[in-house]
């Protein structure tokens, strides 16, 4: 059965710092702006937090990406032009950006070798060795942009411009879960064993996703990652550590 009122382009809404735009029947996107940085990505997620604590019903998801923030709704609760109506009126009272801001987490990675197959092609690519590969790669803090392709995995950035090395041109069939790889200016985390075509340049013993939690992801949208280079034996000692946690 179709909405009561269909999204058309007259519930569009804008401004001059968000847009309103319907997607499909039974969606809205909420643009916040057409670029990657930190600020636009402090307002998505706060928005999206704000959204969330309405506790309105018959809205099935709330997603926040790089810069915009995707409702999800029943199309028999809701029709667009009112739920539009509503966010609109959200979106002009969000918070400031100090208020999205969410917590750090240290993750350690066993870089290079069986773990990490791809660490000498990046540094090749970055005009590194290996070791200086893996320094600029934990230089900086990465802030968790988004979660998607597979349940809990992390698009972090921005990854410094020298080791944005492209996608590989064959996706590999199986990606461990723990995987740690780059894919230009991101970096990500697989948390579950699945096809994949980053460049693998290590791997972190940290469960980040637990099916079995009632809050299952580990990293969220506005949190930040320092990674943490660690050796074969810190490896296997968290792995041993962490396979007892998640039973």
């Amino acid at each position: 059965m179709p909405p009561t009122n269909p999204p058309t382009r007259a519930h569009q809404a804008s401004s001059a710092t968000f847009r309103i735009l319907p997607l499909g029947d039974s969606a809205l996107t909420i643009e916040f702006g057409n670029e990657i940085n930190v600020e636009i990505h402090s307002r998505v997620v706060a928005f999206a937090r704000m959204v969330f604590d309405q506790h309105w019903q018959g809205l099935h998801d709330i997603v926040p990406t790089y810069r915009s923030v995707t409702v999800h709704f029943d199309p028999h609760r809701w029709d667009s032009a009112t739920l539009a109506k509503k966010l609109k009126t959200l979106s002009r009272r969000e918070p400031g950006q100090a208020e999205s801001q969410g917590i750090l987490h240290e993750i350690p990675v066993l870089y290079g070798g069986d773990w990490g197959p791809d660490l000498e092609e990046v540094a090749t690519f970055a005009g590194l060795q290996p070791a200086e590969a893996i320094a600029l790669h934990v230089s900086v803090p990465y802030r968790v942009y988004m979660l998607g392709f597979s349940p809990g995995f992390p698009y972090l950035g921005l990854v410094p411009e020298q080791l944005a090395m492209p996608r590989r041109a064959t996706p590999r069939t199986k990606v461990p879960a723990g995987s740690v790889g780059i894919a230009d200016r991101q970096t990500g985390i697989y948390p579950t064993a699945t096809p994949g075509g980053w460049q693998l340049i290590g791997r972190t013993p940290i469960s980040l996703y637990r099916k079995a939690r009632t809050d299952p992801f580990l990293l969220k949208p506005g949190d930040s990652v320092r990674f943490k280079p660690i050796i074969r034996d810190e490896f296997d000692q968290l792995s041993r550590e962490t396979e007892h946690d998640d039973h």
